[in-house]
């Protein structure tokens, strides 16, 4: 699935280097095509005021899109 540049997708599995976790919202700032193989995109993860937490680059299959029926919560952040 190609996602459009400023889409809000969820990590499908934990970061822990970030302290993130399968389940947090990130928002699509960059796409990487891959010439054989899996694309990748540079995702940044805001706070809850808006504040930059991270940034960070994953493979399309360790994101999901964001779907109806789902909620959205808020946590606070753990360093590692």
């Amino acid at each position: 699935m190609r996602y459009e540049l400023f889409t809000q997708v969820a990590l499908a599995r934990d970061v822990p280097k970030k302290a993130l976790r399968a389940g947090d919202v990130a928002t699509i700032v960059e796409h990487h095509p891959a010439a054989s193989g899996e694309d990748g995109y540079t995702l940044e993860v805001f706070d809850a005021v808006g504040g930059t937490l991270a940034i960070l680059t994953l493979a399309e299959s360790e994101i999901e899109p964001l779907r109806a029926g789902e909620i959205l919560s808020v946590r606070a952040l753990t360093a590692t």
